[in-house]
């Protein structure tokens, strides 16, 4: 990473840090958490901080640096590190929840030394299922034990697929990087202009949606963004795209892997309620179409990312 980048890479962090203080302090999870607090908001950081810095560059030079397969694999322990951060100053620690030590270790050397090809491998599949059931089934709760604080996990287990498939695997063509976002911003938008005919009409059509006539102030809107991007948008479509359409490109061809992955995208939202909500797994899977798409284009995850954000900020504001 050279100066400037790491310069403009850490005042935007800080900057995004700076606002989830500042709105959580003043909400529910600072009175949920009570002493906690703290302790809680240090571990979200070092939680954010691969999946920013990574783009950056941070994850190349890490690479660069652990050269052998043993250093990259005890490396990967690090990950764990902000449950710790967490846990044992807030009192919340439980030994069976040592076992996020062992998450990263256990399949960094699955992938190490059995996904050598840059084609998807079995391998992957078993590590890419791993995170996807031990995300699903919420088995991380327990490290983090609050309602304000289950957005954590989700966290933990992107940059577990972030380390893996960057330091580890070295997957090509991810398009993880924000430093030259090039047209990333204009296919985003142009994504998401597409799909709103789609998402409106099959929203409205099947009443999944309903019209707020809602004005959020600016920092409203901004917060929805910042949120939107970096809790949501960002972990889901480094999972989607940049890792499971990628791989399966090498596999099935451009078509079917952006049709396969909108659909497990899509698949991945069946429990957003108390059953099986076929209309958010239908319309999750279009918008995946989108998102795919703006993906592909260049191989720019931020572009996806845009997209994603759009389309989730303008529902969560209008549409919900």
């Amino acid at each position: 990473m050279t100066k400037p980048r790491v310069y403009v890479a850490t005042s935007i962090y800080a900057a995004a840090l700076l606002l989830f203080w500042l709105v959580s302090h003043h909400s529910q999870p600072a009175s949920e958490l009570g002493h906690r607090f703290p302790f809680a908001f240090i571990s979200f950081a070092l939680l954010l901080a691969p999946l920013w810095f990574f783009a950056f560059g941070a994850g190349d030079c890490i690479r660069g640096r652990l050269q052998t397969p043993s250093k990259r694999i005890s490396a990967s322990a690090l990950l764990g590190v902000p449950y710790l951060v967490f846990a044992l100053p807030s009192g919340e620690f439980r030994w069976l929840m040592i076992v996020i030590f062992a998450i990263p270790v256990v399949l960094s050397a699955v992938l190490q030394f059995f996904a050598a090809s840059p084609k998807a491998s079995i391998a992957d599949d078993v590590v890419l299922s791993a995170l996807a059931a031990i995300y699903m089934l919420h088995l991380l709760s327990p490290a983090w034990p609050y309602a304000s604080l289950s957005p954590l996990p989700k966290l933990f287990v992107a940059d577990v697929a972030l380390y893996l498939c960057v330091v580890v695997r070295n997957l090509s063509r991810m398009g993880y990087a924000f430093a030259q976002p090039g047209g990333a911003f204009l296919i985003g938008l142009r994504e998401w202009l597409y799909f709103l005919p789609f998402g409106l009409g099959l929203g409205f059509a099947l009443a999944f949606i309903h019209f707020h006539a809602h004005q959020p102030t600016g920092p409203d809107l901004l917060i929805a963004v910042v949120v939107t991007f970096f809790l949501i948008a960002l972990p889901e479509e480094l999972f989607f795209r940049g890792i499971i359409q990628n791989l399966l490109e090498t596999r099935l061809g451009r078509t079917a892997a952006l049709v396969l992955a909108s659909i497990l995208f899509g698949l991945s939202h069946f429990n957003k309620g108390a059953d099986f909500n076929w209309r958010y797994v239908l319309l999750a899977s279009i918008a995946g179409v989108f998102y795919g798409r703006a993906w592909r284009a260049r191989h720019q995850l931020l572009a996806s990312v845009i997209t994603h954000t759009a389309v989730d900020v303008v529902w969560s504001l209008w549409f919900r």
